[in-house]
């Protein structure tokens, strides 16, 4: 790894690209070396500076190992919408309780895009609040700024729909009722917005044959959101139609129900995802992998035969088979 120097140096020519790689140096900054990032990265332009975290967060997702959260946090009060939507983007798995306030700030922000980060940003306060991984009277504010954005009917769409998903997390009656307004919403984004929130609430009794029944929808976009919020609430009914959906028009929407299947787990689920990997479907090997790895990972040994397909109805769902596997047998 070279030196925080030689990356600084590389950021502020910017006459030439920036080096991904010279990056690496400011993940896990000690404080001595702060100061000088700080004072450097004041300097540089506003293109510069958004193309710089950019490139961090992109590093974050494919590398767990790395920490750019001095780096984020000093972008939440840039000048810069951009860059301030990133550092949003970059803290997603941090739930500092300091960060609260400074997002809640940027919920009020002039730029939308800001807005929306911040709104669903907030969503992982409510989570930790939920498992009491944080006093609820520091999560009380979080909640009441995400419904007076969604209720606020100046705020756009976009905002409005983030703050419900980040609601999600809540088990309180009211929220449920503020799932079922946003489903009931003439936009279908709201109403996108709705389903995630209720895989997101883990009430499968509330919302099981509800999502299960947007499995049906005409819209691939509600089909995937419905088979993911499936996963979410482990809803063992949902097997059946999940399996219909692996020969899904849109692949999008044949990942979700492979997650989905690793996520419920059971005997059934088992069988689709190693049917999969015997299948010519090689767009979903790597996914149905990773769900048989989950599932084997939850150790789901319960029994749902219940929920199994009658015998007749086994060979009924075919993922891409090639026809001459037929002339074979």
């Amino acid at each position: 790894m070279q030196p925080v120097e030689e990356t600084l140096k590389n950021l502020k020519n910017e006459d030439e690209p920036i080096s991904v790689a010279g990056l690496f140096a400011l993940s896990g900054l000690e404080r001595a070396d702060f100061a000088p990032v700080r004072s450097a990265w004041g300097s540089l332009s506003a293109d510069r500076r958004q193309t710089a975290i950019r490139h961090m967060v992109d590093i974050a997702e494919d590398n767990f190992e790395v920490d750019f959260g001095s780096i984020f946090r000093l972008g939440l009060d840039d000048q810069a919408p951009g860059v301030r939507a990133a550092a949003l983007e970059g803290l997603w798995e941090d739930d500092d309780a300091a960060l609260i306030a400074p997002i809640l700030k940027l919920c009020s922000d002039p730029s939308e895009t800001v807005r929306i980060a911040a709104a669903g940003a907030l969503g992982r306060f409510v989570y930790a609040g939920e498992l009491e991984d944080i006093p609820a009277s520091k999560v009380a504010p979080v909640i009441k700024a995400l419904k007076a954005a969604y209720a606020n009917p100046a705020e756009t769409l976009d905002v409005r729909r983030r703050a419900l998903e980040a609601l999600g997390f809540l088990g309180y009656d009211e929220v449920g009722s503020l799932i079922r307004q946003g489903y009931q919403a003439p936009e279908l984004p709201m109403r996108l917005s709705a389903v995630f929130a209720m895989g997101r609430s883990a009430d499968d009794e509330q919302w099981g044959e509800t999502v299960v029944r947007e499995l049906n929808s005409s819209e691939p976009e509600m089909r995937f959101e419905a088979a993911r919020a499936c996963g979410e609430l482990e809803y063992a009914p949902a097997v059946r139609r999940l399996a219909e959906l692996l020969d899904d028009v849109d692949e999008n929407v044949q990942q979700a129900a492979v997650w989905s299947l690793g996520q419920i787990g059971g005997d059934k689920a088992r069988q689709l995802l190693q049917a999969i990997l015997q299948s010519n479907a090689d767009h979903l090997h790597e996914d149905a992998e990773a769900a048989l790895d989950e599932l084997e990972f939850k150790g789901n040994n319960l029994d749902f035969t219940l929920m199994d397909f009658e015998d007749d109805d086994e060979d009924e769902w075919v993922l891409d088979q090639d026809p001459d596997d037929d002339e074979d047998a």
